[in-house]
């Protein structure tokens, strides 16, 4: 597996974001190096979600600082943004039902070279292969989560931030997403993951920060994932 740089690949500081009168980011401030997988951990509601939308400028009000490749991103409208190389799959996957499985995947523009081509999302989720013609609404839970992060790969975006990737999913479509995200990662991709189960998280991730509040509160690598299990607990309460 290829190792993570030491230069970052999205810097994030002092940001905070809004929608309409709520105040949901409090200063937030992270970093991801290229080639990793960094998960943001957090209770509901610890702003973990919104800090993806804010990176990618979806939120109605943000401030402070987001860097893309040292581009400030503050400013920048959501499809200058995507073009970048930078792709979100929502919670709810966006999946659209009028649509079939085909015409999703190819829906979204390329933003950069180096996208995957069909033929390999399929060696990556051969379920889709077989639905090719299928409605997106007639996919199951995790044919559709396939078909989400599918989708985004296509675009040639280096950094995917992707939201709860496996919530409501059976235990053998998380492990092949799982495997997937491994297989991301040695072919340079850098992810930035929202995850409830630390458990699925600690089988893909580099690093981790605790979200709480709208802040930044704690991180450790996942080599001291361990050491922090007790700690963890509490900040998640399971």
């Amino acid at each position: 597996m290829l190792s993570p740089s030491t230069a970052p690949l999205l810097t994030v500081e002092g940001l905070q974001a809004w929608y309409g009168e709520s105040h949901v980011l409090h200063g937030a401030s992270f970093e991801v190096l290229v080639g990793e997988v960094v998960t943001l951990l957090g209770r509901n509601g610890a702003g973990k979600t919104t800090t993806l939308k804010s990176i990618m400028g979806i939120v109605g009000q943000r401030t402070g600082s987001v860097r893309y490749e040292g581009r400030e991103l503050i400013g920048l409208t959501s499809d200058r943004i995507a073009r970048l190389g930078i792709a979100l799959c929502p919670e709810e996957r966006g999946i659209f039902a009028s649509l079939d499985v085909e015409e999703n995947l190819l829906l979204p523009p390329k933003v950069r070279p180096g996208g995957l081509e069909l033929d390999r999302i399929f060696d990556l989720f051969p379920n889709l292969r077989e639905r090719l013609s299928s409605q997106g609404t007639k996919l199951s839970g995790g044919e559709q989560q396939m078909l989400a992060i599918g989708r985004i790969l296509r675009t040639g975006a280096r950094l995917l931030l992707l939201d709860e990737p496996t919530e409501g999913l059976a235990p053998v479509i998380i492990e092949q997403i799982g495997k997937t995200i491994g297989m991301l990662k040695q072919q340079g991709f850098t992810i930035l993951l929202v995850e409830q189960n630390f458990r699925f998280a600690s089988t893909v991730a580099d690093r981790y920060y605790v979200m709480e509040n709208g802040r930044i509160i704690d991180r450790f690598a996942n080599a001291e994932l361990e050491a922090n299990l007790d700690k963890l607990h509490d900040y998640l309460g399971v």
